[in-house]
């Protein structure tokens, strides 16, 4: 525990082992007793809920793993690869609510018409995607928002992921 609390700058192996026990209770690792440096991960599973996207004004995605949601990630097609939480509502008549989990297939294409994680400028948004030409719009699911114009001449566009389902929020956080 020393080490743990050198390596990060607690100022004891106290607040290190507390930091250690929450990790244990929140099922990242297993303490084992009576061991030296008796730590073990665990294997994550289900699937993860990582950080929180806008949708509305776009937001820095953030890149931590939250949780983890027990479901088959089969149950979405194409298979879900994560969740990301929802913040906003740009998309509600698409039936993405703010709070809500947005069940993400990992992939950089996506078609006109579907809905699409976007990276742009280094911020994260859930809109509907429409290409024509090196022109492309972010579609906006509620009419207090005005689509997001992108030039590919100009500007840098990176396609997350793809929309493929929907967990709603009902308190669940």
């Amino acid at each position: 525990r020393a080490e743990i609390a050198e390596a990060f700058g607690f100022r004891s192996p106290n607040a290190a082992e507390d930091h250690l026990r929450a990790l244990e209770r929140k099922g990242f690792i297993e303490i084992m007793p009576g061991s030296s440096r008796g730590i073990r991960l665990l294997e994550a599973s289900g699937i993860p809920v990582v950080g929180r996207v806008a949708a509305g004004s776009p937001i820095l995605a953030e890149e931590h793993i939250e949780d983890y949601y027990e479901m088959s990630a089969d149950l979405f097609h194409p298979r879900a690869d994560y969740f990301l939480r929802v913040c906003g509502d740009s998309m509600i008549e698409a039936g993405i609510f703010d709070g809500d989990l947005l069940a993400v297939h990992r992939t950089p294409e996506a078609h006109n018409g579907e809905v699409v994680v976007a990276r742009l400028d280094d911020e994260v948004t859930v809109k509907r995607f429409r290409r024509r030409g090196n022109k492309v719009r972010l579609l906006p699911e509620n009419p207090d928002y005005e689509p997001i114009e992108v030039d590919l001449r100009t500007q840098e566009l990176v396609i997350e992921g793809l929309g493929v389902g929907v967990l709603r929020n009902r308190g669940l956080s």
